[in-house]
C-alpha cells in the first residue's frame, strides 16, 4: 500500500514562465524537507509552459534525484508535450497521461 506522505503532488496551472518557475523551485525545495519519495507534478491546468519552466523542472529533477526522490509528471497538454519532445525531455521524465494512471502504476509496483 502506498503511504500517502511518500507521494507529494504539485498542481501547476495557467502559464508557467520565469516568474512561476521560481515558485516551482521553492515548492520543490520545501517538498524535499517532507521526506517525500515521489513528487508528482500535475500539469492538467497548465495552458502554456516556456523554456524557463522546463529548466526549473530539469533542475528540480536533478535536485530530487540527488536526494533519492523521484520526479514524475502527469496530464501534460499538447503544447507541453511538444516542448518536451523537441528538447528530448520526454526521454528523461516519466510522464503519465493522468493522475489516475500514475496512481495505478504506483499501486502495481507496491503490490
Amino acid at each position: 500500500m502506498i503511504v500517502q506522505q511518500e507521494v507529494q503532488v504539485i498542481k501547476l496551472s495557467g502559464i508557467i514562465n520565469a516568474a512561476q518557475s521560481q515558485e516551482l523551485r521553492v515548492s520543490i525545495t520545501e517538498l524535499l524537507e517532507t521526506g517525500a519519495k515521489v513528487v508528482l507534478v500535475d500539469c492538467q491546468d497548465v495552458t502554456f509552459m516556456d523554456s524557463s519552466a522546463l529548466g526549473a523542472l530539469v533542475l528540480a529533477f536533478k535536485t530530487l534525484r540527488a536526494a533519492n526522490t523521484k520526479l514524475v509528471l502527469c496530464s501534460i497538454n499538447e503544447q507541453v508535450r511538444i516542448l518536451f519532445e523537441l528538447t528530448s525531455m520526454d526521454k528523461v521524465f516519466e510522464i503519465f497521461p493522468s493522475q489516475d494512471e500514475f496512481n495505478r502504476a504506483m499501486l502495481s509496483t507496491t503490490t
